[in-house]
C-alpha cells in the first residue's frame, strides 16, 4: 500500500512538473519557436535539431542562450528550468512509440490494410505502396501529434520528396508523380508507374506543382481514427512484420533475368556480371578517344578516409556504400535520390571495425548489403526504407561483414568477415524476399584434415563475393585462411576447405568440388582473390574455365564443371615458398619457407601477389590482366593462443629493411594459355595502392596506379594513353556504365566516387 500511494505521490509530482514545464514553453518559448516546437515566425523547429543535439547539453543552452543564433539567455531558478527542460524532453522531443496513443492496434491495423486502403501509396515492412512515405518506424520518427495531424489534416504538411508533381516533356509526353529533387538544371521524380525518372529542363515543356499532398484527408469514423492512431503510434522496426514472415513475392522491378544477362550499359553486380570477370562491352570510350576523358561529376562521402566500394548501376541509378550507409545517386550526375544510415556498431573488431563496405547487389524491388556487425539487409530499391534485417552471425564472437552480397535465382548470399579473429567461417543463402536462411555451408570440414585444437577456432572466413555461372548452375566462392596465421603445429594437415574455391549447389548449398590453391597455409594466403569464368578455347579444346591470380604467386587456370587442374605459373619474380606445382595441382613447397620464432623471408609478402581488388580477361586479346605486388617479409611464428576479441595470428609478418629491397607493383597482362608475362606496366609511386582493373570492348584496361592516378592503356600492348591525378590513395576498383547513350567510367578514390566520361 505504501508503494502504491509512493507512486500515485510521485505521478502526480511528474503531472505537476510537467504542466509548469508547458505553461513556461508557452510564456517563453512559443513566440519564437511555435506552440508545438515545430518551427515560428522567428526561430526554426527545435524537433529535429533537437533529436540531434545531445539534450545533455538543453539546459546549458537555454541559460547561455545562442549568441550567433540570436537566441537569448533566459536566468530561470532550477526548479523553473528542470520543468521546462522535462517538458521539452518528455513532451516535445519525444516519438509517439514513448507515448502511444489508447485504441484498439489490431483494429487500427486491420483499417490500415483493408478498408483504409493506406497501402495503396504508403509501405509498411515490405508491403504497399511507394508514392507516399515508408511507414515502417513512423512511431520513432514522428510525434504523435504528428502523426495525428497528417492523418486529419494532411494539406499542412508535404513530407520532403513527395510533392506532387506533373511534367509534360518536349515530345508532348505526359508524367505524373511525386518530385524527389529539383534544381535549375533538371528533376528527379517518381512517377505513378512507381520508378524513379529524371528529366533534364530541357527535356521539360511544361511543369506543374500541386500545392496540396496527394494524400486525402482519412475518411473514417473518429472510433477508426483513433484505432488508426494506436496502431501507427506503436508502429516501429521492431514491433512490424518479422523479417522472417512470409511477404508477397515482389513481381516488379529487376528480375534476376536482367541481372544474368544485363542490358548493355547496366553494371547490376559487383564486378558488372556474375562470372567475376570485370570486363565490359562497352566501346564508346577507346583508344583513339580515351585521351580526352574527363571527369563528369563527383559525390562525397562524407566521415570516410578509404572507400572500398564499387558501385552498381542499374536503369540509370548508381548505389554506392560505406559501412552502414548506402545512397541512390543519379548517374548522370551524382545528384542524390535517396541515403539509408545506421550507427555504426561498437565492439566490432577486424576488418569490419576500419568501417569499410564493397558495395551491393539489386534484385526486383530490393537493395542488399551488409553491416559491420554481421547482419545482412534489404532496403527499397526506390526509397530506401529498410524492409527486412537478418543476423548472419553474432558479431560478439568476432564476425563481421565487408563484401557486396551475390544474387543467385531468389538468393542473396553472402560470407562473413573476421578471417584473423578466430570466428569460423561459412557461406550462407537467405530468401531475397523475406531474408530467411536457406541454406548455410561451413568452410571448415573438420576434424580429418585439421589435427589439433586450432580448429575451434580455425577462422577460414568467406569474406569477398564469388561468382555465379547459369550453364553449370554453381556458385563458386573464394575461402580465406586458416587460423593461427603462421603457427601450423595444432592444425596439422590441409586445413580444408582453407584458401580453396568451392563449387557450391544454389538450391542446397552442396559441394560439387572444391580445389585448394594453398594445403597448410602458413602465410595469410587466403584465397579471395577474385574468380573469373570465362569460355575459351584451352590447348585447343573448347573449355569452360575458371581463372585467378593468387595471392601465393601463381595464376591458375581450372576446368570448372568438375575443379580440374589444368594450369599454374608464377606470375611474380619473388617467389621462394615453392619451386612448382605438380600434376596433382599441388604446390611443391620448400622447408625454408617455414615461419620460426626467429624468423624467415619469404616471398610473396603477406599482403600477397594478388589481393581481393578485381582482375579481368578480355577474350579479344585472349589476355588476363592482374595488379601483380612484388614483395618480401620476415615471417614469425609464436605459441600465442586465441583470446577474444584479438587477432589469431600465431605469430607477426615484418617488412624487410635493406638497400636492396624494394617493394613494386606491376599492372601484368598473362597469356592463359601458357601463364607467361605479354607485357607490364611498373607502378611507379608511394601510394600503396589497392586498385583493381577494368578492360573494355574498347580495347582499353583502365587501373588505379600507385602516383594516385587513374590510368588508361591499351590492352594489347600495355601502352599508356590517359591519366587523372585524383592524388588519393586506392582501395577500390573501376567500374564503366552507360546512361541515355553516354558512356562513364567510375571509380572510388579516396572519400568520393569520382565518374568519369567523354566531352
Amino acid at each position: 500500500m505504501k508503494t502504491r500511494l509512493f507512486c500515485i505521490f510521485f505521478w502526480a509530482l511528474s503531472f505537476l512538473e510537467a504542466q509548469d514545464g508547458a505553461n513556461l514553453f508557452a510564456s517563453f518559448c512559443a513566440s519564437c519557436h511555435g506552440a508545438d516546437g515545430a518551427g515560428g515566425a522567428h526561430a526554426p523547429s527545435i524537433l529535429e535539431n533537437g533529436r540531434r543535439r545531445n539534450t545533455v547539453d538543453l539546459p546549458e543552452t537555454i541559460r547561455n542562450g545562442i549568441k550567433e543564433g540570436g537566441m537569448p539567455a533566459f536566468n530561470f531558478n532550477d526548479a523553473d528550468l528542470n520543468a521546462l527542460v522535462s517538458f521539452i524532453r518528455a513532451t516535445l522531443f519525444a516519438p509517439a512509440a514513448d507515448h502511444p496513443a489508447a485504441g484498439d492496434a489490431k483494429a487500427g491495423e486491420a483499417f490500415f490494410f483493408g478498408k483504409g486502403n493506406c497501402t495503396s501509396c504508403h509501405m509498411v515492412k515490405g508491403h504497399g505502396g511507394t508514392l507516399g512515405p515508408d511507414l515502417t518506424n513512423i512511431a520513432r520518427e514522428r510525434r504523435l501529434g504528428q502523426i495525428e495531424q497528417a492523418l486529419r489534416r494532411p494539406e499542412t504538411r508535404t513530407a520532403p520528396g513527395y510533392r506532387p508533381v506533373t511534367v509534360r516533356l518536349q515530345d508532348g509526353k505526359t508524367w505524373s508523380g511525386i518530385a524527389k529533387s529539383e534544381s535549375n538544371y533538371d528533376l528527379q521524380m517518381q512517377g505513378s508507374d512507381g520508378e524513379l525518372h529524371v528529366f533534364s529542363k530541357s527535356q521539360i515543356g511544361q511543369e506543374t506543382h500541386e500545392p496540396k499532398s496527394l494524400m486525402p484527408a482519412v475518411k473514417a469514423s473518429e472510433p477508426e481514427i483513433h484505432d488508426l492512431l494506436a496502431f501507427l503510434s506503436r508502429l516501429t522496426t521492431e514491433t512490424a512484420r518479422s523479417s522472417n514472415e512470409a511477404l508477397t513475392p515482389a513481381s516488379t522491378g529487376i528480375p534476376f533475368d536482367r541481372i544474368v544477362h544485363p542490358k548493355s550499359g547496366d553494371w547490376p553486380t559487383y564486378h558488372g556480371q556474375l562470372s567475376g570477370n570485370r570486363h565490359s562491352d562497352l566501346k564508346q570510350i577507346n583508344t583513339s578517344n580515351v585521351d580526352h576523358l574527363a571527369p563528369s561529376w563527383m559525390f562525397p562521402i562524407p566521415k570516410t578516409t578509404r572507400l572500398e566500394v564499387t558501385p552498381i548501376v542499374i536503369d540509370g541509378i548508381m548505389y554506392v556504400t560505406t559501412a552502414n550507409e548506402c545512397w541512390a545517386l543519379d548517374a548522370k550526375n551524382g545528384r542524390q535520390f535517396w541515403h539509408y544510415v545506421r550507427p555504426l556498431t561498437r565492439g566490432v573488431i577486424g576488418d569490419a571495425a576500419s568501417a569499410i563496405n564493397r558495395g551491393v547487389a539489386v534484385l526486383h524491388d530490393k537493395v542488399f548489403m551488409v553491416t559491420d556487425n554481421a547482419h545482412i539487409i534489404a532496403l527499397s530499391r526506390l526509397t530506401g526504407e529498410l524492409l527486412w534485417d537478418t543476423e548472419m552471425a553474432d558479431y560478439h564472437r568476432g564476425y563481421g561483414a565487408t563484401a557486396a552480397p551475390l544474387v543467385v535465382g531468389n538468393l542473396v548470399l553472402s560470407g562473413t568477415s573476421g578471417g584473423d579473429e578466430g570466428a569460423r567461417g561459412f557461406i550462407a543463402a537467405y530468401d531475397a524476399d523475406t531474408g530467411a536462411q536457406e541454406w548455410r555451408f561451413q568452410t571448415i570440414e573438420g576434424p580429418r584434415t585439421w589435427v589439433g585444437r586450432a580448429i575451434e577456432h580455425g577462422c577460414v572466413s568467406a569474406w569477398m563475393t564469388g561468382s555465379y555461372d547459369p550453364s553449370t548452375d554453381l556458385i563458386f566462392w573464394a575461402t580465406g585462411n586458416p587460423c593461427p596465421d603462421y603457427n601450423g603445429d595444432e592444425r596439422k594437415g590441409d586445413n580444408l576447405y582453407a584458401n580453396s574455391v568451392v563449387a557450391l549447389e544454389p538450391k542446397t548449398g552442396k559441394l560439387r568440388w572444391y580445389y585448394q590453391f594453398t594445403p597448410h597455409d602458413l602465410h595469410d594466403w587466403d584465397a579471395a582473390e577474385p574468380l573469373l569464368l570465362v569460355d575459351a578455347t584451352f590447348k585447343g579444346k573448347p573449355r569452360k574455365l575458371l581463372l585467378q591470380g593468387n595471392r601465393n604467386g601463381f595464376f591458375y587456370v581450372l576446368d570448372r564443371t568438375n575443379g580440374e587442374f589444368l594450369l599454374g605459373e608464377p606470375f611474380v619474380k619473388k617467389m621462394n615458398w615453392a619451386d612448382g606445382i605438380d600434376e596433382r595441382g599441388r604446390p611443391r613447397t620448400l622447408p625454408r619457407a617455414t615461419p620460426t620464432v626467429e624468423g624467415v623471408q619469404v616471398c610473396p609478402s603477406v599482403d600477397g601477389a594478388a589481393n581481393w581488388f578485381s582482375s579481368a580477361y578480355n577474350s579479344d586479346t585472349q589476355l588476363f590482366y592482374v595488379m601483380a605486388h612484388e614483395a618480401c617479409n620476415i615471417y614469425t611464428k609464436s605459441d600465442a593462443w586465441w583470446e577474444p576479441g584479438k587477432s589469431f595470428y600465431g605469430g607477426a609478418t615484418f617488412f624487410i629493411i635493406s638497400a636492396g629491397e624494394v617493394s613494386q607493383r606491376f599492372l601484368r597482362a598473362l597469356d592463359i594459355q601458357t601463364g607467361k608475362l605479354v607485357w607490364e606496366i611498373p607502378e611507379i609511386g608511394a601510394s600503396g595502392g589497392w586498385g583493381g582493373v577494368l578492360s573494355t570492348a574498347g580495347g582499353l584496361i583502365f587501373f588505379c596506379d600507385d602516383a594516385g592516378a587513374y590510368a588508361a592503356a591499351d590492352a594489347k600492348s600495355g601502352k599508356l594513353l590517359w591519366h587523372f591525378y585524383t592524388n588519393q590513395p586506392w582501395y577500390a576498383s573501376p567500374m564503366t556504365y552507360a546512361v541515355d547513350g553516354k558512356q562513364f567510367t567510375a571509380v572510388s578514390a579516396g572519400s568520393a566516387v569520382i565518374s568519369f566520361a567523354l566531352p
